[in-house]
């Protein structure tokens, strides 16, 4: 008995066809009947019901396939624990990344490409969303790893966090904005926001759940006239007059060079934070885990 024939007798049966099961493994459909037949003639009874219009098991098929099914995981983890040792892991890792994260100070594009190179093997999928649908796709399973925004102190249910960003908002706007009279303003009371058109990132994004839960906190009702996924395009819609956007802190020759003018949001004061996100039960592959390790390090937490 082979693993590559339990492998085929696993594959006709998802399949309950010769010809499908073939062309998943790209082979021969005869290659794959000949192994299946030679397996059962070694067990003594037929495995597979061939005479209907689908491949379907016979009794004894149904009986063995658990055991088909453990005998090829084991050696998969057998592999998995090798590769582990000998630093060689393989396997697909996917990652959400919340719009705005990649920066220079957070480049993700290069510590993914630093990865691969280590790790030619894993294969690398990474997608963007919001914060709120992300942080739901860790606790299905569907991500591995996240970078997310944060509306709340404490982490979600089912969630590790790792701040690795944790800066003061800021209202920013056109340098003829009537908000910043008089001169010398140092800062901006959330109240006085409330009744201008505001440009913000969508809902689910961690700083826009932060502006909803202050304003909602202190009885205000927030005005959005804008909204999208780039900071970059609010800073420009909030330079050309359309409204006061609430952002990260931008730096003042960075503010100075989108034509804006920007000053901290107070009583209360807001903070947006970013955070590396996985499952609160550690990452569930070994690529995974190695990548996750790696990001920690490289982004360490504030």
């Amino acid at each position: 008995m082979e693993l590559r024939q339990l492998q085929y007798f696993l594959t006709v049966v998802e399949e309950a066809n010769f010809t499908r099961a073939a062309a998943r493994l790209h082979l021969a459909q005869p290659g794959v009947s000949a192994q299946i037949r030679q397996l059962e003639r070694e067990l003594g009874l037929p495995l597979l019901d061939r005479s209907g219009r689908t491949v379907t098991t016979t009794a004894v098929g149904e009986a063995v396939l658990p055991f088909a099914r453990a005998a090829l995981a084991a050696v998969d983890g057998l592999r998995q624990t090798v590769d582990e040792f000998a630093g060689l892991v393989r396997g697909q890792v996917t990652i959400g990344l919340v719009s705005g994260a990649a920066t220079d100070e957070f480049d993700v594009a290069a510590l993914l490409a630093d990865f691969h190179d280590d790790h030619p093997q894993v294969e690398t999928a990474l997608t963007e969303d919001t914060s709120e649908r992300m942080l739901a796709a860790l606790r299905r399973g569907e991500l591995d790893l996240a970078v997310v925004g944060l509306t709340d102190e404490d982490p979600p249910p089912g969630v590790s966090l790792q701040v690795v960003i944790d800066t003061p908002l800021v209202a920013a706007m056109a340098p003829d904005d009537p908000l910043l009279t008089p001169v010398g303003r140092t800062g901006i009371p959330l109240a006085e926001l409330a009744g201008r058109p505001l440009i913000s990132l969508p809902r689910g994004t961690g700083l826009r759940g932060v502006l909803e839960r202050a304003c909602a906190q202190a009885g205000l009702r927030p005005r959005i006239a804008f909204e999208g996924a780039s900071p970059t395009l609010l800073a420009r819609l909030a330079a050309r007059g359309l409204g006061v956007a609430v952002l990260p802190e931008v730096p003042p020759e960075a503010a100075a060079a989108l034509g804006l003018r920007t000053l901290p949001v107070t009583a209360p004061r807001l903070r947006g934070r970013i955070a590396l996100a996985w499952p609160a039960n550690g990452p569930v592959t070994p690529a995974a885990g190695a990548l996750l390790a790696r990001m920690r390090k490289a982004f360490p937490p504030v």
